[in-house]
């Protein structure tokens, strides 16, 4: 093995990654060292680079990059469930001070990995982690979907959107989810049924598709006004809001007098904190089963990127006009 690789490092706030040689990075107990593959990116990474970030705890220089897919080369002491040649994916670095997929060799903890679906390539199960993560602790860990509920996901057709329809409907929801008149198809490809929420009103869609009882959970991917409507289109008692973007100021008014509930999604804590880091292993291990079940695909774009095309992914991200999730190829 030798002794160092390449990395992108973020030197100041706002700048180009740097191509620069660091040091090999060598596996202690409980972790593994992973020939990375592929990064994938996602807007929470920009706002890093930015400097928007500061619930991330980011010290620079650093390596970014949370989401990773790449293949077990080393393990560490205590580690049992992967062995060399393991392809694994998962959410592992790049906040807190742990360097990130950026680069071409990561040392991760064991806990937060897991083995990838045997046929999604690299570049897809990169894509997958973070999102997956998110839709998982809100639509299972907070909101406990059962088969037979109505379930609304605000923002259907976006990276966390789109994975939390496909899972909502494993679960045997009846599902729908918001969008634009653009995203219909792509919407409805995934088992929802969709909301154009520019030609329809909350009061309308609420009477339309639960005859004004309103909906048992909905998930909140947008934050803001959206949010506020997710308040009033909740369903009386039982209903349950989650969002991943409750960051602003709200009125729980409407939400009170529905007697609902509301829960927020903050996926760093394990990363951050050291603890319930397993618990993101064995999400990703039930993103396995199910992209192995046939019953989850991700959305990577057309867009091609690599170690010296970085910051362009990053600036494409950031103004918007990208299509799918975006990928930066690591290996080869």
């Amino acid at each position: 093995m030798k002794n160092t690789m390449q990395a992108l490092v973020l030197e100041k706030t706002g700048s180009p990654f740097v191509l620069r040689e660091v040091a090999m990075p060598v596996a202690a107990a409980g972790e593994v060292l992973v020939r990375i593959a592929a990064s994938g990116i996602n807007p929470l990474d920009t706002k890093i680079r930015a400097g928007q970030a500061a619930h991330a705890n980011t010290s620079l220089p650093a390596i970014l990059g949370m989401d990773l897919a790449g293949t077990v080369v080393a393990v560490g002491a205590d580690v049992k469930t992967f062995r060399v040649g393991d392809d694994v994916y998962g959410m592992a670095g790049g906040i807190g001070g742990v360097p990130g997929s950026l680069a071409e060799f990561g040392v991760f903890d064991a806990d937060l990995l897991a083995l990838k679906p045997e046929h999604f390539t690299m570049r897809e199960a990169a894509a997958l982690p973070l999102i997956f993560i998110t839709a998982w602790e809100g639509l299972v860990d907070r909101a406990n979907v059962q088969a037979g509920q109505k379930v609304l996901i605000h923002g259907g057709a976006g990276g966390v959107g789109h994975v939390a329809i496909q899972l909502a409907v494993a679960l045997g929801a009846e599902v729908y989810a918001t969008g634009s008149s653009a995203q219909k198809d792509m919407i409805q490809s995934l088992g929802a049924t969709a909301i154009d929420y520019r030609s329809e009103s909350v009061e309308e869609y609420v009477s339309r598709y639960t005859d004004g009882v309103g909906f048992d959970v909905i998930y909140d991917t947008v934050g803001g006004a959206t949010l506020d409507a997710s308040f009033a289109a909740i369903r009386k008692y039982k209903g349950h809001v989650v969002s991943c973007l409750g960051w602003g100021t709200h009125s729980l008014a409407p939400l009170s007098f529905r007697a609902a509930t509301y829960s927020g999604v903050f996926t760093l804590l394990p990363l951050l904190t050291g603890r319930e880091r397993i618990h993101h292993g064995d999400i990703m291990s039930e993103a396995t089963k199910l992209a192995e079940q046939g019953k989850l695909r991700v959305n990577v774009g057309p867009q091609r990127y690599t170690f010296s095309s970085a910051t362009d992914a990053h600036v494409a991200l950031e103004g918007g006009t990208t299509r799918g999730k975006l990928v930066i190829d690591i290996a080869g």
